[in-house]
């Protein structure tokens, strides 16, 4: 499954996309802790693209039995990269928290929009199992 919306540079904006992440992960009946960490990545993805990117902006949603993965897309060329250690700096903290909660499963690569397919943006992304979640523990065959 393949969900996108596009974004609009508002300050409401973020607000409104953690609760339609929640709704649609909701909906696939996962963990509370994957979606509460899913939200908080989806408004760090989408803060750090309204306040360092360049619109069009918009977020993409990918399913499948194994994992889920969001993608805020943005047409700025400069590639995201974390702060400094600053622990009393108010910026600065949003990559290091997706790096965190994704156990590195994150990263940023040119794509085109799903809302706009005739242009190529930036794509800040971020996966998580959905191993482990009620109802959808997919299980891995070994070869022996």
């Amino acid at each position: 499954m393949q969900y996108a919306w596009p974004l609009v540079a508002d300050v409401r904006t973020v607000g409104r996309s953690r609760s339609v992440v929640r709704d649609e992960l909701t909906s696939l009946n996962l963990s509370d802790d994957l979606i509460d960490d899913a939200v908080l990545m989806v408004s760090e993805l989408i803060t750090n693209a309204f306040l360092y990117g360049d619109g069009p902006y918009e977020l993409a949603l990918h399913v499948d039995a194994r994992e889920i993965m969001f993608v805020v897309v943005d047409s700025s060329p400069l590639l995201p990269a974390p702060s400094p250690d600053d622990m009393s700096a108010e910026h600065g903290r949003g990559l290091r928290i997706v790096a965190r909660l994704s156990d590195g499963f994150y990263g940023c690569h040119p794509q085109r929009y799903i809302t706009h397919p005739d242009l190529v943006g930036k794509a800040t992304w971020f996966a998580l199992p959905r191993e482990g979640t009620p109802g959808n523990v997919v299980p891995i065959r070994s070869g022996t």
